[in-house]
């Protein structure tokens, strides 16, 4: 059986009723330090007064790293902690670490305190507007709908999405029918429960990350046999994660559209990408975010901030698309910064 952190976890009885939660991201040395500080800095930037902790969860060393992978730099860590508040908590990578560092935020859910509701951040996250227009409800999560069908994909005379996604609800014991948009049409992937694993929220940080932890273990040591022709890496997260909200009785619609993701947050995932697709807003943010001279002395350490925000390349492939009228796929979008020698990350 899986080793899983032991804590009782009583569920607040109004999670989240005094409008306090708790934000977690994960921080560790090299790019994700770097995105830590601009998440911070844009949430101080928009939401000055925001009453919760802002809690940077740290993996330490240990058999499943080759490396330390804890932020040595002790000036951001002085800078995320002293002119941004937050603070960093140390976890343990007990099941996953270097071979699959999403499973960060699985397991760092551990070192938030239990019974307080949370709301996780992917790293490259902009904070855009005041969190305490969302309306959470964290009995009832969910997550990230900006997505493209990336899992699973079926392959001919293999199993179906019906009969993929369906042995993983039987896995667990939940009601595979009632996760279903019946609205869009069978064996279409819109139609089954899938997230972007870039933001989600819960009540207690210690019961989702038990179920959260629990099902990746099953799902990555004893997939089902429908799933024999289809990759868990990278997408176990975001193959359990919607097993996971189900299983608390969330699901797709728990909040507004078009706050996360829109008016509120900006999961840009890597710079060209916010600089060719955004919205102004969201550009306008992070190049005033970025640049008090304490901050921007730190950030040019990381080649891709420093080309992009303070040398302008982001400005040039920003030239390049017209947001109105965008690729359809984001690989096209890829490809042509690609050509143009705008890439990286």
């Amino acid at each position: 059986m899986a080793e899983i952190p032991n804590a009782a976890a009583p569920a607040p009885t109004k999670p989240g009723s005094d409008g306090r939660f708790n934000i977690f991201i994960v921080v560790q040395s090299g790019r994700l330090a770097y995105e830590a500080a601009l998440f911070a800095a844009s949430l101080r930037h928009t939401n000055p007064d925001f009453a919760g902790r802002l809690i940077l969860g740290e993996p330490q060393p240990g058999p499943l790293w080759k490396n330390d992978p804890r932020l040595l730099d002790r000036d951001m860590r002085d800078l995320l902690t002293g002119e941004f508040g937050a603070e960093i908590l140390p976890f343990e990578s007990r099941h996953f670490g270097e071979t699959y560092p999403q499973g960060n935020k699985i397991e760092g859910l551990f070192c938030l305190p239990e019974g307080e509701p949370f709301v996780f951040f992917d790293t490259d996250t902009l904070i855009t507007g005041p969190l305490s227009d969302v309306p959470f409800d964290f009995n009832r999560p969910t997550a990230s709908l900006r997505r493209e069908g990336t899992w699973p994909e079926p392959q001919l005379y293999q199993a179906g999405y019906t009969a993929i996604w369906k042995s993983l609800y039987d896995r667990f014991g939940l009601d595979f029918d009632t996760s279903l948009d019946r609205s869009q049409p069978d064996e279409y992937w819109r139609r089954y429960l899938y997230f972007n694993a870039g933001w989600f929220f819960h009540a207690c940080p210690r019961q989702f990350g038990e179920r959260f932890l629990r099902y990746a273990l099953s799902v990555r040591d004893d997939p089902p046999d429908m799933l024999a022709a289809q990759t868990l890496d990278p997408w176990l997260d975001q193959v359990v994660l919607p097993l996971v909200i189900h299983s608390f009785g969330g699901g797709r619609d728990t909040l507004p559209e078009g706050m996360l993701d829109g008016t509120h947050s900006c999961h840009y995932r890597m710079l060209p990408l916010l600089y060719a697709r955004e919205d102004d807003h969201v550009v306008d943010l992070l190049e005033t975010v970025a640049a008090p001279n304490k901050l921007k002395k730190l950030l040019k350490g990381h080649v891709p901030i420093l080309r992009m925000v303070y040398q302008n390349r982001g400005q040039k492939a920003r030239a390049m698309f017209d947001r109105a009228n965008l690729p359809r796929k984001e690989r096209q979008i890829r490809n042509q910064l690609r050509r143009a020698n705008l890439w990286m990350r």
